[in-house]
This record gives structure tokens, C-alpha cells and sequence, in this order.
């Protein structure tokens, strides 16, 4: 892919930041994962993959989650991220902004640092209501990367992330898939649901030298908790 893309002017948000719209930032995020290396690709017998019994449901705006009062916590203001913790899968890393490079295309975390989470600005903070977009490198030319375990994910897994402003919401994972990127569903990963949700994407499906991986695993997660 090579076709460059020209931002729209955002939608006025009473945030402390513009934001694109969906349509531009699904289709910048799709087209920067696509490009982005992660790796050989040729470390043990590669990534895991989803389990089709994880897979998210077909629905493209599932319900919220609710809590044990039967309520679903309460979006979020608006606060930076600055880590991310997925227990299941032993990843305890710090996150950095990421936005677009000159060209056009999502720039992704430094993959010198194997351990090393990227929030895309251009989406909601984690815990604010809308879908929050969090990526990161599967490996990297010396061996696994942070999301090197994410296609292990069940339903019922936490994700956790920490924000600037102290507080850390915790989302529980409701699907997990891989998609190919030449067909990547971005309304259904990227669009909102009316509800704090999290997506946490990498790289994964089948590996070649010439084209790299040809999918992105992608887990879907609504908030549950603030502590």
C-alpha cells in the first residue's frame, strides 16, 4: 500500500485536543500496521493465534458490560495513558503516544524497545467513552515484542491500563480475532459502541519473508472498573 491519505478537518470535541474522524483514523491505522516490519516472523513456531471459541461476537455495537451493581461504570475525562498491564499474558509495559508520520500513516512504538505499548492520540483516552486504541509490536529482529502473547487472550481476561491522572481502568476482554489486513473490518474494530471500550492490536495470521504477517490480532474490551 502506498496511497496516501489527507485528514479531514475533526469534529469539535470538548477535549484538550482535535481529533480525526473514525473513518480517516481506521483507515491510517489499518494502513500503518500493514506497513509496520515487526520482526522475522521465524521465532519458535511463531505468535499464538485466537481461539475461534474467543472470537467476538458478530454484533458491531455489543452492550457495555455491566458491573455487579448492574450498572457499568462511569466514563472517564480525558487523561493520557502511561501504562499497560495484561496479567494473563505477563505484560506490564509502558505506553507512549502515538500519532501519524509525515506520511500519513500511524506511527508505531520505537521497535528497538521490545517493551513498549503505543496509545494512538487520534482515539478517546483509555476509560473515556468511545473505543481506545492501543498497539504494539508482536516481535522485533532480536525475538518476542510486548504483544508477543496476545493471541492467547480469553474472554474474561483483564486489561488494565494506567493513565496519567492516577486512576487505572480495567477493561475485561469480550472477543479476540485476527483479521486479515487486506479485508480489516475498521467500522467494526474502530467505531464507537456508546461505551468506554478498549482495542489492543498487533500483528499476527500467516508469516512470509516478502510480506511480512498477513493479519492483525485484534482484542475487543469494554471497560468494567476504575481504581
Amino acid at each position: 500500500m502506498s496511497a496516501s491519505v489527507v485528514p479531514a478537518e475533526p469534529e469539535a470535541e470538548e477535549k484538550p485536543r482535535k481529533r480525526a474522524p473514525w473513518g480517516v483514523i481506521a483507515l491510517v491505522l489499518l494502513t500503518g500496521l500493514a506497513l509496520i516490519r515487526n520482526g522475522s516472523g521465524e521465532f519458535d513456531s511463531g505468535p499464538p493465534q485466537p481461539e475461534t471459541a474467543a472470537a467476538a461476537q458478530g454484533s458491531a455495537s455489543p452492550r457495555p458490560s455491566a458491573s455487579p451493581t448492574g450498572s457499568a461504570p462511569a466514563s472517564l475525562p480525558f487523561s493520557e495513558a502511561d501504562r499497560v498491564r495484561i496479567p494473563m499474558i505477563q505484560v506490564d509495559a509502558p505506553v507512549t503516544p502515538v500519532g501519524l508520520d509525515s506520511d500519513g500513516w500511524v506511527a508505531a512504538p520505537p521497535p528497538d524497545d521490545p517493551n513498549l505499548a503505543g496509545w494512538f492520540t487520534g482515539s478517546v483516552s483509555p476509560g473515556e467513552k468511545g473505543t481506545a486504541v492501543v498497539v504494539g509490536h508482536v516481535d522485533n529482529n532480536r525475538g518476542p515484542a510486548v504483544f508477543y502473547g496476545l493471541g492467547a487472550l480469553k474472554k474474561g481476561n483483564h486489561v488494565e491500563v494506567r493513565r496519567k491522572d492516577g486512576r487505572t481502568a480495567v477493561f475485561e476482554v469480550y472477543g479476540i480475532e485476527v483479521f486479515d489486513k487486506k479485508n480489516f473490518p475498521g467500522d467494526r474494530v474502530y467505531g464507537s459502541t456508546g461505551a468506554p471500550e478498549l482495542r489492543v492490536i498487533t500483528c499476527g495470521g500467516g508469516f512470509t519473508k516478502q510480506n511480512g504477517y498477513s493479519g492483525n490480532v485484534v482484542v475487543f474490551a469494554r471497560l468494567t472498573g476504575v481504581r
